[in-house]
């Protein structure tokens, strides 16, 4: 990434056939677990696939393998709230993984409402010779059992399983938006638009508010939450950022409902900036903590911030993710996509960072260098082991012949989701119903 920014390659696209795509076939959330070998998307009818690296080949050993499908099976489905009389959709609305403890893989992934933990397992062997049952799995007559048989374990083709171990639901009012994972990995928060609830991974039937901003009238509202997470190394500090622009750092050690904030990271509004859309903009769709803890990272609608954890009268950094879109706020909120949740992340050792646009474009930042490069992932120039070309969009006047104008960018396919494997420069770009997954120029 430092000396090749723009020469990335791709690796693997896993591509649904256009023609069938449906609303149901949309990408809703990314994910590597810890080690990068497993890859998860959810999308909004309610499935989770799971990707696996293949291992390294012998004839090849530089070049490690492309990740596969490994599992794909129904998380949520489509429910029906009686009492409010309210649908709640299927769509996975965000998917954490768990460090893994033995062969299985532990996952969890929510929806609107619900948050389930998932184990998926492999199975190569099935056990036979039953006493009281034949192999048909009949239950034989008794009285024709006549000698007791031990049961073997005969090898099978490999099954991937992937069956549901816990169902936490009914803790949540308004729809769930984040979930997080505490390094002490018994302890789980889950975050609505006026509450964040903490539970323990074991437990099902309670969990622990720790911040509730809901007004005592309804009419005084000012803002929601829009996403929460856990510090990567203390179990006892998290953030929560909100539609206002703001995060806010609490400690749980402090009091066991964490409204009063530890630390509040806000930056002062520009007056001569301020127009009808500044609030919009300024809402902050998603914050994430360095891989070191040290720093923070918040997306807005027009730039990426990183925030040092010592430092909150300003941020450290702030990227311009597509500043020429600042002309275009009337139209946008128009279309209704002003309001558009894009998500950030890191790379492995917290130098570069990686962050949505629209027209499939995706934007990176080195933040040593200071460089920024802009690639788009789209089935035209993704042809396997391409090389990307970085792509420019010019605002106003001459446009030179590889540069997209501003009018003519396509504001329905957007990248709202993108991962980044957590030791290699390997990332995961959902845009719509596709999965990119690129890889640094391998030598």
């Amino acid at each position: 990434m430092d000396e090749e920014i723009d020469t990335r390659k791709i690796n693997n696209s896993f591509l649904r056939d256009h023609n069938y795509a449906t609303e149901a076939d949309i990408i809703s959330t990314v994910e590597f677990n810890p080690t990068g070998e497993l890859l998860a998307t959810g999308d909004k009818g309610g499935r989770v696939v799971v990707f696996q690296r293949e291992q390294e080949s012998k004839n090849q050993p530089h070049r490690r393998g492309e990740y596969n499908v490994y599992s794909t099976f129904q998380s949520h489905e489509p429910e029906f709230d009686y009492l409010k009389s309210l649908e709640i959709e299927e769509k996975i609305n965000k998917i954490r993984w768990l460090p893994q403890q033995n062969a299985a893989y532990f996952l969890l992934s929510t929806n609107d409402k619900t948050v389930k933990l998932w184990k998926i397992s492999e199975r190569d062997k099935r056990p036979e010779g039953y006493n009281l049952k034949d192999e048909d799995g009949r239950i034989r007559d008794p009285a024709t059992i006549t000698a007791l048989r031990v049961p073997v374990l005969q090898p099978m083709d490999l099954m991937v399983e992937a069956t549901p171990r816990r169902v936490f639901s009914n803790a949540h009012t308004y729809h769930i938006n984040s979930i997080s994972v505490s390094n002490d990995y018994e302890t789980y928060m889950s975050t609505d638009d006026l509450r964040i609830n903490l539970w323990n991974l074991e437990i099902t039937n309670q969990s622990f508010n720790i911040v509730d901003i809901k007004p005592a009238n309804m009419e005084e509202l000012t803002e929601v939450i829009t996403a929460a997470e856990f510090h990567p190394n203390q179990c006892n500090t998290f953030i929560y950022s909100s539609s206002k622009g703001s995060i806010r750092l609490c400690d749980m050690r402090a009091s066991a409902l964490c409204d009063n904030h530890s630390k509040f990271f806000e930056e002062p509004e520009d007056p001569s900036n301020r127009s009808f859309f500044s609030e919009i903009i300024s809402s902050i769709s998603d914050v994430k903590f360095s891989h070191s803890g040290r720093y923070l990272m918040t997306r807005d609608y027009l730039t990426v911030k990183v925030w040092d954890l010592n430092m909150e009268s300003k941020p450290l950094e702030t990227y311009q993710v597509h500043d020429y879109l600042r002309s275009k706020l009337c139209s946008l909120y128009e279309n209704d996509c002003i309001f558009d949740k894009f998500e950030c992340v890191w790379n492995g050792s917290d130098s570069v960072i990686m962050t949505g646009s629209y027209n499939n474009f995706f934007r990176m930042f080195d933040r040593n260098t200071k460089r920024d490069v802009t690639l788009e992932a789209s089935r035209e120039n993704s042809k396997p082991r391409a090389i990307l070309k970085p792509r420019k969009v010019c605002v106003g006047g001459k446009r030179r012949k590889d540069e997209i104008s501003v009018d003519s960018l396509d504001f329905s396919k957007k990248i709202l989701h993108t991962a980044w494997h957590p030791s290699e420069n390997i990332i995961a770009v959902a845009a719509t119903n596709n999965l990119y997954i690129f890889q640094d120029k391998v030598n």
